[in-house]
């Protein structure tokens, strides 16, 4: 209860922050917030392009199947590669100013979900463009962004806090966001894994937050209410280790900055 009084004692420091990192991420750029759409868009068109090519596959609407993926891990992968060095940068707030340590991947979290809001107007724009219409099992969107938003805070938690006292985790964290990327069916599709491999998908998190994203998306249909529960407790658990692990750790931050 202390962690939830101390965030509501700062709250006006987390919006702050939060504007201070959505509105300053492009502000000595001329396109400005734009670039939250254009990144995107580029990357879905090298994807576009390469990727039937060299799988071959012949899924309907592709482009949609992907963007359904891509978005969304985007957002996933912002977040770890962010909150790996969120506390160095600030390194010279941290040793002049008191305040909860905490808000620092909070907030960083918090900016990245209101990126991918935005970002989620490509989706949006792309399913009506298509010609696939919107369905009623959008209003799962906000359920799945929780489950999503609540297991990237976790990790934002421990990479945040552990990246202080190895700072080499920061260049392991991008490596192993590639093969990551492979592992989870964001540019194909999880019925063409062979069967002795599917372990893996069913083993990694992100699977069932990206095939929910693609149902109510692209298949029109109702997301795993039961695989999306069990992520969501995952991501409870992965808090509660991810809060004692920073809080364990932050007490030597100072020194370490």
């Amino acid at each position: 209860m202390k962690v939830f009084k101390n965030l509501y004692n700062y709250r006006e420091l987390i919006k702050t922050s939060v504007k201070k990192d959505v509105g300053g991420k492009y502000k000595h750029s001329f396109l400005g917030v734009l670039w939250s759409f254009i990144n995107p868009l580029l990357q879905i068109t090298v994807y576009a392009i390469i990727f039937p090519l060299i799988m071959r596959n012949s899924i309907p609407h592709y482009t949609v199947f992907m963007v359904c993926g891509l978005i969304p891990w985007t957002y996933f992968s912002n977040v770890l590669n962010r909150s790996s060095w969120v506390i160095i940068e600030n390194g010279n707030i941290l040793k002049k100013v008191y305040f909860p340590r905490e808000i620092l991947p909070l907030s960083l979290t918090l900016s990245e979900t209101v990126n991918f809001l935005i970002s989620s107007i490509i989706i949006f724009a792309f399913v009506l463009f298509q010609g696939m219409g919107i369905s009623i099992y959008i209003l799962f969107y906000p359920v799945i962004l929780l489950v999503q938003f609540v297991l990237q805070l976790g990790i934002a938690l421990i990479l945040s806090s552990i990246t202080v006292y190895i700072r080499d985790l920061e260049h392991f964290i991008g490596v192993l966001l590639q093969l990551y990327f492979y592992a989870t069916p964001i540019v194909y599709s999880s019925d063409s894994i062979p069967a002795n491999y599917k372990w893996i998908l069913k083993c990694n998190p992100m699977t069932y937050i990206i095939e929910g994203y693609r149902d109510i998306f692209y298949y029109h249909s109702i997301p795993d209410i039961k695989s999306l529960a069990i992520v969501f407790v995952i991501g409870i658990v992965v808090v509660i280790i991810g809060y004692l692990i920073f809080n364990k750790l932050q007490k030597r931050f100072a020194e370490e900055l």
